[in-house]
Formats: structure tokens, C-alpha cells, sequence
């Protein structure tokens, strides 16, 4: 396998651009190609066998970049589609959910975790299996927060009407008296100031995003993988089912490079 192969990230939409600058940051000599759904998303409402579909053609897709590992960026597609996707991959594939958890254990003090995320996400219970594998005691309330999604899409990141959202959502789970709160969607980093506000002080916020990025260094070193790079990338490419244009725009807002070029896919061909 190239070492200087690209490594494939997905999404749903704009949410796994969090993850995307994450890997920049931390592993600045790796190329990047991105696939977001735009003209699907959201998927947090959709049935298991739909989302399944999905990634499997996204990660078709992928393949034709000759990708070296594959990233999936969303909580929703790990939850339903992961094991699936991994089995059926020839190459090393990781998710958000299981380093988002892992963080989350370390971090609690008083072992009362809340979870927000898509209908989905929450409905699977994965986050609550992966944290009770790590430590059984832990109390996990989570919360599914529909609205999200599309706020963030919408580029309402401050609004106040996602302030008032996000109140609404988070009050059963202060009720619980959460200490940590896992953000268990990749869209939702880009409100986390509006969520720190609203959830506390008092309360961790985890960011599966960054955790994420540093378990992709670890399985490319463990797989001989990483790139042998010295300089940094710039030269990554993305694509989107929808929207070229208007995703472009909010990426250039969100990414620590500039995005010169966007382009749109018939992803129902793969």
C-alpha cells in the first residue's frame, strides 16, 4: 500500500468537516479526501438498512480515490453501519463512537454521562455499551437532539434560536447532574460554545473529533501506514452529493486551509 495514499472521511454533511480539522491539526502530512451527503443528510431519522446503503456506496465511492484508510465521520453511520462497512473492507476502517466513549470514561468525575445525539445514535445504545464496557458503574442518560443538524447546516451557530434549542434539549439531562456531556454527532462541535453555556461550567464537554484524530495516528502507525511526508498537505479534495458551492463556503469558514474547490457526485452510481 502507498503510504502517501489520501484517507477517506464521510459524513452525512458538514458535521465531519470537525473531523477533517481535527486530522490536519494533528496529522498535518496527511491527504485528505472528503465525501459529504449533503443530499441526504440528515441520517439520524433514517431506518439501519437505509443508512447501510448509504455507506456502502460512499465508501465505493472512496475506493475509486484509492483511499488507504477510511474515516467514518458520523455517529449515526458508526452506530448502525460500522461493523458492516469494517467487515466488508479491505482496508483499516475507524469510527467516531468508540474514541468519543473512551474520552468520556477517562474523564467523568462523579460517573454521570449524558449523551446527546441523532435519534439514531441514541435509539442504537451504542455509546452507553461502549461505556459500560469500560466501566460498568457509570450512569449514561442520553438525549436525542433532531434540530441540530439542520442548524448547523443552515450556519445558525449562534442564532437564538439554537440557544433556546439547546436549553430546551439539555435540561432533563442537567436534572441528572451530568459532570461530562459527549457532543455524539459530528455537527455539534460547531455549536459547542452555545452547549458549554447552556450545560454548564461545571460540565466536560467531549469532542469525539479531536479523540478521533488522535486514534487514526495510533492505527496508522500500528498498520505501517502513516505517511512519510515532511511537508504539510494542502492538497485535499471534497466532494458532496449536493451543493458544491454553498458547502465550500461553510468549509472554508470551518478548515484551517483553504478549500479552492468542491465538487458534486452522483453518489447512487457507486
Amino acid at each position: 500500500m502507498d503510504k502517501n495514499a489520501p484517507i477517506g472521511v464521510f459524513d452525512s454533511g458538514v458535521g465531519g468537516l470537525t473531523v477533517v480539522r481535527e486530522i490536519m491539526k494533528q496529522l498535518p502530512n496527511e491527504r485528505i479526501v472528503y465525501f459529504g451527503d449533503t443530499a441526504r443528510v440528515p441520517y439520524g431519522s433514517k431506518s439501519k438498512e437505509t443508512v447501510i446503503t448509504y455507506a456502502r456506496q460512499i465508501v465505493k465511492f472512496l475506493k475509486t480515490k484509492e483511499v488507504k484508510a477510511i474515516v467514518i465521520a458520523c455517529n449515526t453511520a458508526c452506530a448502525l453501519a460500522f461493523d458492516i462497512v469494517k467487515e466488508e473492507s479491505d482496508i483499516p476502517v475507524i469510527g467516531v463512537v468508540k474514541p468519543g466513549a473512551k474520552a468520556a470514561a477517562a474523564s467523568t468525575k462523579n460517573g454521570k454521562i449524558g449523551i446527546i445525539a441523532t435519534e439514531a445514535t441514541i435509539r442504537s445504545g451504542i455509546y452507553e455499551e461502549f461505556l459500560s464496557q469500560r466501566n460498568p458503574e457509570v450512569q449514561v442518560h442520553g438525549k436525542a437532539c433532531p434540530l441540530f443538524v439542520p442548524l448547523v447546516e443552515e450556519g445558525l451557530l449562534e442564532d437564538s434560536v439554537t440557544v433556546e434549542i439547546a436549553g430546551r434539549y439539555l435540561q432533563s439531562l442537567k436534572e441528572y447532574n451530568i459532570d461530562t456531556l459527549v457532543l455524539g454527532c459530528t455537527h455539534y462541535p460547531l455549536i459547542r460554545d452555545t452547549l458549554q453555556k447552556v450545560a454548564g461550567e461545571g460540565v466536560t464537554l467531549v469532542n469525539p473529533a479531536f479523540e478521533t484524530a488522535k486514534s487514526l495516528k495510533e492505527m496508522l502507525e500500528k498498520n505501517g501506514i502513516e505517511s512519510d511526508r515532511t511537508e504539510t498537505v494542502t492538497d485535499h479534495k471534497f466532494f458532496v452529493s449536493d451543493g458544491a458551492e454553498k458547502f465550500k463556503v461553510f468549509a472554508n469558514t470551518i478548515l484551517p486551509c483553504d478549500v479552492e474547490q468542491t465538487k458534486d457526485i452522483n453518489i447512487e452510481q457507486y
